[in-house]
């Protein structure tokens, strides 16, 4: 009997862990990313001032990085990025709104946009080609109705905050920002392709991804001591991670 309740334990624990090695990875290539500024790519590109159009810049972009990022994480990156954009609190407010609508569309439709569509995904329950042609539509529509509405309401210019010049040490280069968020990137586009191909459980692509990240940023800043590197590395990165939120799935 004892040996029964082990094995049934251990078969969900093996996938409760599945789900939670994920999560780590796909936590830590984003906040990798984020350390190494990479999502300035985005942000030096943004060059308009009209509400209107920034508008719907941010949310284009909120909603396929969250299909990649996760609806979660995006909201976080996007509305930091906000206050480098926009310095009128109540304008960004109301951008932030947007951002949050948009990332809930976005990670709508992507196996690996959503935590609880991820579980399914990892469980077996849908597949990427189902989630992808029924939910990309009506993910679409989710976002630009709100979208057209408030475009018709916004009006005028956006003031841009004042950039702070930092004299200090600049922790990453131009390349550097640039190499990590284009592998960060491909990293997390190459986990669903990895299952589609190997059939093996997504978080070992996810892990796959994670290890060539590391390897990379170690070969980056292998030149730098250890008090300038210290975190734009993978070791520590993993203590800026949301476990809170690893928990919290653990709990479900």
């Amino acid at each position: 009997l004892s040996m029964f309740f082990e094995h049934r334990l251990l078969h969900h624990m093996e996938e409760i862990s599945s789900i939670l090695f994920f999560l780590i990875g796909a936590m830590t290539i984003v906040e990798l990313i984020d350390a190494h500024e990479g999502f300035r790519v985005i942000t030096d590109r943004i060059r308009t001032t009209n509400k209107v159009k920034m508008l719907w810049i941010v949310c284009v972009l909120t909603f396929f990085f969250s299909a990649l990022l996760d609806n979660l994480t995006t909201s976080i990156v996007m509305v930091s990025l906000l206050r480098k954009l926009i310095d009128d609190r109540s304008t960004r407010w109301l951008f932030a709104g947007m951002v949050v609508i948009a990332a809930n569309s976005g990670g709508a439709w992507s196996p690996i946009g959503d935590v609880t569509t991820t579980m399914l995904w990892i469980g077996g329950q849908l597949g990427t080609s189902t989630i992808v042609s029924h939910l990309f539509l009506p993910s679409v529509v989710s976002m630009v109705v709100p979208l057209a509405v408030l475009s018709i309401r916004l009006k005028g210019e956006v003031a841009r905050p004042e950039e702070e010049h930092d004299e200090g040490w600049d922790p990453t280069t131009p390349f550097e920002r640039n190499l990590v968020f284009v592998a960060g990137v491909v990293g997390l586009l190459f986990v669903p392709l990895f299952k589609t191909v190997t059939h093996l459980p997504p978080f070992m692509g996810m892990m796959m991804s994670l290890g060539l990240l590391w390897m990379l940023t170690e070969r980056l800043h292998r030149s730098k001591n250890l008090e300038q590197k210290e975190h734009l590395t993978v070791v520590g990165v993993l203590r800026q991670i949301d476990s809170a939120s690893v928990l919290f799935f653990l709990g479900i």
